[in-house]
């Protein structure tokens, strides 16, 4: 059997026999415990709430990049074993020598043992009420049993974010545009009462209108990056996010609740110098067309220009040397069902010099997941809005993740909550 195959088989024929890798009988008394995270594991979700939880109680671990598909290793304790097992998580218990073994694989191929130091605090960008949408990060989070936080605007401008190592942000239009809900959704309560919120919350915090407010929402979200944060953004909030920046003092939405036409040079006065992710964008100005731009190659509200949904697949990085988009493409599966989200991708063209691409469609001139750095912190997009549910629309019921224990999109969000605990390092990404 060779070297990687033996390894590979530690949580059967090792844990089983007690047999070293020349066959000779070794001691049994485990010292370890390994989370396995690929095909063999029984919760791949519920794994990052374990390895969460003992990062938050000071219990050291390893993150084991490429192998076995991103396994975490831990000292053996009680505690961690009973949450993995109450939690339905697979779990091996292995002796030194079976780690010393473990630590030679990992040495002589593609994967790394990287340290993580101590659980982030995280915070979610929402609403105080319940939108009739879902936001598959909290849902994960939920279900992976992480705590999180909720903010909302006046947190954001008032200093908070400063308490937090990670931030999240979904469903939201940092445009001011509402989404251009009133397309399809004019007199529903629940965009009446979306209205009437940011309408109140600019007044009580003294901005002039609601995309006034939004701009500095996200200038202050982009200063958290800057300061050092974590930023993991999906669907609409990637792109819009963006666009508000580089409009700071440029009126760029296609029209506001009161009706407000855009400015036609609006395209034009963008600062691009301003944002994290993309460049040269140029605006949907049409009111009658419910996207923003034309960073999202989908279109999924374009009729004129929708696109159908195929596979993204994620790339394989060195992981001794680029371990941080390794650290986020960990998975079980390299080729992932796409989903739309009113932003679904990313166009190629309209990416900045040193955007990192996680993941694409082959073929295709968008990609699908990216990273990159700003100033001293990181952010990452990922595009759609539901990894379970790829055509989810406005009121349909939240995805049971119950019934996607293993999914390999969620997955991706949940590299992203446990990035931030990697014990930091020169990197060369």
């Amino acid at each position: 059997m060779k070297r990687r195959q033996f390894v590979e088989t530690l949580g059967g024929v090792v844990a089983a026999a007690g047999l070293g890798a020349s066959g000779t009988p070794r001691p049994r008394e485990a010292a370890w415990l390994l989370i396995p995270m690929d095909g063999d594991q029984s919760n791949h979700l519920k794994a990052y709430g374990v390895t969460y939880r003992a990062l938050r109680r000071g219990t050291r671990a390893e993150w084991l990049l490429n192998f076995r598909s991103g396994s975490f290793l831990f000292p053996l304790d009680s505690t961690t074993q009973r949450d993995a097992a109450l939690e339905g998580v697979s779990t091996i218990q292995l002796t030194d020598a079976d780690v010393v073994d473990v630590r030679g694989t990992i040495a002589a191929n593609n994967m790394d043992a990287v340290p993580l130091e101590k659980a982030p605090k995280v915070a979610v960008y929402v609403p105080p009420n319940n939108a009739p949408w879902d936001d598959a990060v909290r849902m994960s989070l939920e279900y992976a049993g992480i705590e999180y936080d909720r903010i909302w605007d006046g947190d954001v401008v008032g200093g908070k974010l400063s308490d937090y190592e990670w931030l999240h942000l979904h469903h939201e239009d940092f445009t001011g545009q509402y989404s251009k809900f009133y397309l399809t959704y004019s007199g529903t309560p629940w965009l009446t009462e979306m209205v009437q919120r940011n309408q109140q919350a600019a007044r009580t915090l003294g901005f002039a209108s609601v995309p006034d407010l939004k701009k500095a929402v996200a200038r202050n979200i982009r200063d958290y990056v800057d300061r050092g944060g974590f930023l993991f953004a999906m669907c609409t909030a990637t792109e819009t996010l963006e666009i508000a920046l580089a409009a700071d003092g440029v009126d760029v939405a296609a029209r506001y609740a009161d009706g407000t036409p855009m400015d036609p040079e609006a395209s034009g006065k963008l600062r691009w110098d301003r944002t994290m992710a993309f460049d040269n964008v140029r605006l949907e100005r049409s009111p009658m067309t419910a996207s923003f731009s034309d960073v999202d190659g989908h279109q999924v509200n374009n009729a004129a220009k929708r696109q159908p949904l195929g596979a993204f697949k994620l790339f394989n990085f060195a992981a001794k040397i680029d371990p941080v988009p390794t650290m986020l493409v960990q998975n079980h599966r390299s080729i992932i069902s796409d989903y739309y989200g009113l932003t679904t991708s990313f166009m190629r063209e309209r990416l900045k010099p040193g955007v990192t691409v996680l993941a694409d469609e082959e073929g295709a001139p968008w990609v699908k997941y990216i990273h990159g750095e700003y100033g001293s912190g990181t952010w990452t997009f990922f595009g759609g809005h539901d990894p379970e549910d790829p055509q989810h629309r406005i009121g349909d019921p939240p995805t049971d993740l119950s019934l996607h224990p293993n999914s390999p999109g969620y997955r991706l969000i949940l590299n992203n909550v446990l990035f931030p605990a990697a014990k930091k390092r020169e990197l060369k990404t």
